[in-house]
């Protein structure tokens, strides 16, 4: 990684502006990536780093440790012979998830709701040593305990003996996460509240699911369903998730495989007004979690919403997409158009995407085509055969193909139609069907909002809508970035523990997401974790002549590019930790 600088002059003062670059290499070539932009690297950015720092972390010096006092000042001669290095961890990348850890007080939060007791290692540290991994490495809780943990600098950072963490105290702090959820949940509403000032009267609402490796006998949880993943073949769960309009995590839930999107809109809605109190929340949600029965419900309680709807609604809407009037064209290529409910209650809005409207059709004519191609070969073959042919066989035949063709299967018409004069017995005969034609070439690009808010502007609802993007990102996250599947726990208690971490996990992303993006340094918090990854604590070990030995833990200084890097962070890498003793006797 290095440093890589733009000047541009502007009214007569040059600037300049950096980023960071790394190089990497695709087969016979090599590209420069970026890492992130720096911007101008000036007095004023530095203070506004340290100052945002300061906020997120309460301290003045983000990031600093509580050290050991030094030893008493004696003078020591030091064999040079002797000199070498130990135990080398990673540190950059854990340390930063324990900046953000401390940040969002999880530690107060777990050391009041776990206080210390009997046991040899507090539950509070070995549940941030499980949400760490999740964000830093994402592996097995065997893995963490027999590898990842003695790697990193995590035993220094948290005060725990490399030797007393095991995979049984891991499944063990799993088991007990799962009493605290409700307060994790109200905890993290109020942190990132105070944190970066979020707005909670519009909420986002979607489901996702993830499926499972192994049989999973005996787990209620899962079940075959739907798949999101394309693994019709594997058991599932379903993951609800509650965001901000920002894609801030509120609050979510776990399902089982087989659970029905529309069955979940009422308990969610029920559960958030339980947990944070009932308020004026606009819920945006997608057409697949709101039925008929759904909008009743959310008319009769009063929920103000804004969803899609199925795209049969359209055909209710055919006269308003065939007038040309009172489209607002929002944005280059989309129009919108409000069209009131007739009781006035609600408000649908039409919207028309040039860019949505010519995928549509390409992928139409692309399906249709195979469909013709199709029913052309079935045509000649029938032309040629020299013998009776089975009219039930054929009729299969052409459902597969319609099936395997969906998109266009309403476009034709196809019939099998008995021919004794022929030596097959059967014909093929189809035909398009106009009206279908015509009607798919007026709706395509086109789809339909229906919103509670009667007194909004159509592009705020539509823009109010597209919110819905975070929902889905955060579930992009979740699944590549932490790797939230495939889900290798059996039982459904260690299913509900393994998601929750991913959970307390995705916290933490999006705080370093927001804080990066504050300090003009982008939003790719993967790119932030490798780089300081390279980052690492050793122990200098210094031997003396009177036969004892100096050993001093240090934090190796950073390269500029990544020295850059922290200082646009605001923060500050300790230069020594806490060793587990300084001198000792003889070697």
């Amino acid at each position: 990684m290095y440093l890589r600088h733009v000047d541009i002059l502007k009214k007569g003062k040059r600037h300049t502006y950096w980023a960071l670059v790394r190089s990497v290499r695709q087969g016979t070539k090599v590209r420069q990536e970026l890492v992130c932009y720096l911007g101008e690297l000036d007095a004023q950015g530095r203070l506004k780093a340290r100052a945002w720092a300061r906020r997120i972390t309460g301290r003045e010096h983000p990031g600093q440790l509580d050290f050991l006092e030094p030893p008493p000042e004696e003078t020591l001669q030091v064999k040079l012979k002797g000199v070498r290095l130990e135990r080398c961890r990673k540190f950059g990348d854990v340390w930063l998830a324990w900046v953000l850890w401390c940040a969002l007080q999880f530690d107060e939060l777990f050391g009041r709701l776990l206080p210390a007791g009997r046991e040899d290692v507090p539950w509070s540290a070995v549940l941030a040593t499980l949400v760490f991994a999740r964000l830093c490495e994402p592996s097995s809780e065997l893995h963490i305990a027999e590898q990842w943990f003695r790697k990193t600098a995590l035993p220094d950072l948290l005060n725990i003996p490399e030797e007393k963490l095991n995979y049984d105290r891991l499944y063990r702090g799993l088991e007990l996460l799962l009493s605290f959820k409700p307060e994790v949940e109200k905890h993290v509403k109020q942190r990132l509240g105070e944190l970066f000032a979020v707005s909670y009267d519009i909420l986002l609402y979607d489901m996702t699911s993830t499926y499972f490796e192994g049989a999973v006998a005996g787990n209620e949880l899962a079940q075959y369903g739907y798949s999101r993943d394309k693994r019709s073949d594997c058991k599932q769960i379903n993951i609800a998730l509650v965001t901000t309009k920002d894609g801030l995590p509120l609050a979510y839930e776990v399902f089982s495989g087989n659970t029905a999107d529309v069955t979940t809109m009422q308990r969610i809605v029920t559960q958030i007004e339980a947990k944070f109190g009932k308020a004026d929340r606009i819920w945006i949600v997608d057409r697949g979690m709101v039925s008929a029965a759904v909008w009743g419900w959310l008319r009769r309680e009063a929920h103000p919403y804004i969803v899609g709807t199925p795209k049969c609604e359209l055909k209710k809407f055919e006269a308003q997409l065939l007038d040309g009037r009172d489209w607002v064209e929002i944005r280059d290529g989309l129009e919108v158009k409000q069209c009131p409910a007739p009781d006035g209650t609600e408000t649908f809005i039409l919207c028309r995407s040039q860019a949505r409207q010519e995928k549509e059709r390409a992928m139409r004519e692309r399906f249709a085509a195979r469909i013709i191609a199709g029913l052309q070969r079935l045509q000649n073959r029938l032309a040629h055969a020299h013998k009776q042919q089975d009219r039930g066989v054929l009729e299969r035949q052409i459902g597969r193909l319609l099936q395997q063709n969906g998109r266009a299967a309403k476009l034709f018409e196809v019939q099998v139609r008995e021919r004794p004069e022929c030596q097959c017995g059967v014909e093929v005969v189809w035909q398009r069907r106009e009206k279908v034609d015509e009607w798919a070439e007026l709706s395509e690009g086109c789809y339909l909002l229906r919103a509670s808010q009667v007194n909004w502007a159509p592009d705020e609802l539509w823009r109010a809508y597209m919110n819905l993007a975070d929902v889905e990102n955060a579930f992009r996250i979740q699944k590549t970035e932490l790797e939230i599947r495939p889900v290798f726990h059996q039982t459904a208690d260690g299913v509900r523990a393994h998601i929750f971490v991913c959970f307390i996990a995705y916290v933490l992303w999006k705080t370093l997401e927001q804080w990066s993006q504050r300090a003009g340094l982008g939003r790719s918090p993967r790119k932030l974790l490798e780089e300081l990854a390279q980052i690492q604590s050793a122990d200098v070990v210094l031997p003396t002549t009177d036969g004892r030995q100096l050993r001093v833990r240090c934090v190796t200084t950073p390269e500029k590019a990544l020295s850059l890097l922290l200082e646009r962070l605001g923060l500050e890498l300790p230069k020594r930790l806490r060793p587990p003793h300084n001198l000792s006797d003889k070697m």
